[in-house]
């Protein structure tokens, strides 16, 4: 009789569910996913809990596959030697094969007093410590965001249409990522909310105290609550471990998401750095990389040769409170282009795209496998291509 094969998959966010559930569609696999908490965080609506319009958890009965083993800890060390993992609580779980996808969360600040004074809210617990902070302000108290990425201008938008004075200090540019057009219809539409923008050099952030928050330009902003959304950063278990990692500590692996330093261990989603060019940390890269995590496992345990992961991106969707939005088309590089779709037949697209991510989830733990959406994106090839010296393909030689 074949004995069974162990995968652990660290991490229950959007690439580790995914990949959970696409190991079950072989009945000689076990699958055990651990994770820090018993819920599934919908981290693409912490903004919301933030404003009060969502409380951003799923079940994860709700979106993990039956058999799935659910391990609610933390893992504090990998041996990938002895094939095993440590858990904080003391007790280990023994592998065959180990998918990493401990996703990513709030990056150090490095600015005087915003460890003290800042809220940061890339995670489910930041998210329900900021909550009652922005309660228990006064409804005219000044509010203060701290980047302008998706997350600072979601958050900043969500908290002025329920009345709050909000300043969003950008740092240089309001969202970077946007095409310029995408970026003048996000302008407008936090200006209509009252929200107060600041860009440029003198809009830097260079320290944080209880009140204030002082600017690079030398201006003092008054700040009740001062919300810290600028960058973010991944867990050190890689690097802890003694594993090889990118310089943010993001899991350095091949095309195949394999580790540079172990076939058995497989890297997906934020945590990522896939031959040191990682795609951007987001749930759109996650959903993609997470199954394709688990098909190289499967092709290992087959016998077979894992196949180099192939992601495209469309768009990035940003809220604007609950009755507008902004959906910036992307080619499959991940490159904003000119088109956008603005209003609120984007914030209703958003709320459906939240929506649909989830489904997504239980879709993958009903019938694992069925479904791929993956896009070539052929400027990657041309960016490894560069990275390794080689010379770029042919048409011949490309078909």
């Amino acid at each position: 009789m074949t004995e069974n094969t162990d995968v652990v998959v660290i991490g229950g966010g959007y690439a580790g569910v995914m990949a959970a559930n696409r190991l079950t569609q072989r009945g000689d696999v076990t699958v055990t996913l651990i994770n820090p908490r018993p819920t599934f965080v919908e981290r693409i609506r912490l903004h919301q809990l933030v404003g009060g319009s969502h409380d951003a958890v799923v079940a994860y009965r709700k979106v993990l596959g039956k058999g799935i083993r659910l391990v609610v800890d933390t893992v504090a060390r990998i041996d990938a030697t002895e094939r095993s993992v440590t858990l904080a609580t003391g007790g280990t779980v023994g592998y065959d094969y180990l998918i990493y996808a401990v996703g990513s969360g709030s990056a150090d600040p490095r600015v005087p007093g915003a460890a003290e004074f800042a809220y940061p809210i890339a995670t489910l617990e930041e998210a329900q410590r900021l909550r009652p902070v922005v309660d228990a302000a006064p409804a005219t108290a000044a509010v203060t965001v701290v980047g302008a990425g998706p997350t600072g201008i979601e958050t900043a938008a969500e908290l002025a249409e329920e009345g709050r004075t909000v300043t969003l200090v950008c740092g240089e540019v309001l969202g970077p990522y946007l095409h310029p057009r995408g970026r003048r219809s996000v302008a407008q539409r936090l200006a209509a909310l009252g929200v107060t923008v600041l860009e440029g050099p003198d809009a830097k952030v260079t320290a944080v105290t209880r009140d204030s928050v002082q600017l690079s330009g030398g201006r003092k902003l008054p700040s009740k609550v001062t919300i810290w959304t600028a960058g973010f950063g991944v867990p050190d278990l890689a690097a802890r471990s003694g594993l090889s990692t990118d310089a943010l500590g993001r899991l350095l692996t091949d095309e195949t998401l394999t580790s540079v330093d172990d076939e058995r261990i497989v890297a997906a989603g934020d945590s990522a750095a896939p031959s040191d060019l990682p795609f951007r940390m987001s749930c759109q890269a996650a959903v993609q990389l997470g199954p394709q995590a688990a098909e190289t496992v499967l092709s290992r345990i087959a016998g077979e040769q894992p196949a180099p992961i192939e992601v495209g991106f469309v768009s990035q969707c940003i809220s604007l409170g609950r009755r507008s939005g902004i959906l910036q088309f992307a080619g499959k590089d991940d490159t904003a282009k000119r088109y956008y779709l603005g209003g609120r037949p984007s914030a209703k697209l958003k709320e459906f795209i939240c929506k649909a991510t989830v489904w997504q989830l239980a879709y993958e733990a009903r019938k694992p496998g069925a479904r791929t959406w993956w896009t070539k994106d052929d400027k990657r090839r041309q960016l490894l291509q560069a990275k390794r010296g080689e010379a770029p393909a042919t048409a011949e030689q490309a078909a």
